[in-house]
């Protein structure tokens, strides 16, 4: 099973100010978990560094964050559109029943009767639930909400997720 060891939780959008902050925009839902951070990782020309992180404010829906070892703006402009990526060990313990995506994409989707119903290929965020994104063998899309009456049973271990199909939701198709 291949689990990824770190998880992305914003992209450096820009400088800020003389001392070389970033203006990071959060990819995670809960931008206050960056006062927690310790320590971030930046991968530039294929060199993957790691930063530790000495100050975070909020700023409107922006993090603006000081990392070690970019002290100027001329610095900071060169991780701008990189992702910030953390370590799995840092990243915030899930309730149980949540997963964390990178762990879900590319996982076998199963019917109830066993049957392969084909690939997650995407987990789309529509605010009221996630959807999950299933990509059958004959290229079919079929989208499937990540509720408890649909997704049955998830194992990140064995990379397989077995779901209920409620009536009509073969229907639900992405042309």
């Amino acid at each position: 099973c291949v689990m990824t060891d770190r998880f992305q939780v914003g992209v450096i959008a820009s400088t800020h100010g003389v001392r070389g902050d970033v203006k990071v925009f959060p990819t995670t839902d809960d931008p206050a978990r960056f006062h927690r951070l310790k320590k971030v990782f930046l991968t530039f020309r294929g060199t993957t560094s790691e930063h530790t992180v000495s100050a975070v404010r909020l700023q409107g829906k922006f993090v603006i964050l000081h990392l070690s070892g970019i002290d100027s703006p001329e610095e900071a402009r060169l991780y701008r559109n990189l992702p910030l990526m953390i370590d799995r060990a840092d990243a915030m313990p899930l309730p149980e029943g949540r997963w964390y995506i990178p762990d879900l994409i590319g996982m076998k989707v199963l019917e109830e009767d066993g049957s392969v119903l084909g690939t997650l290929t995407d987990v789309l965020q529509t605010g009221a639930n996630d959807v999950y994104e299933v990509r059958t063998e004959d290229e079919e899309s079929i989208l499937i909400p990540a509720i408890r009456d649909c997704i049955l049973e998830v194992s990140v271990e064995e990379q397989v997720m077995t779901v209920h199909l409620l009536p009509g939701l073969r229907d639900l198709q992405k042309k």
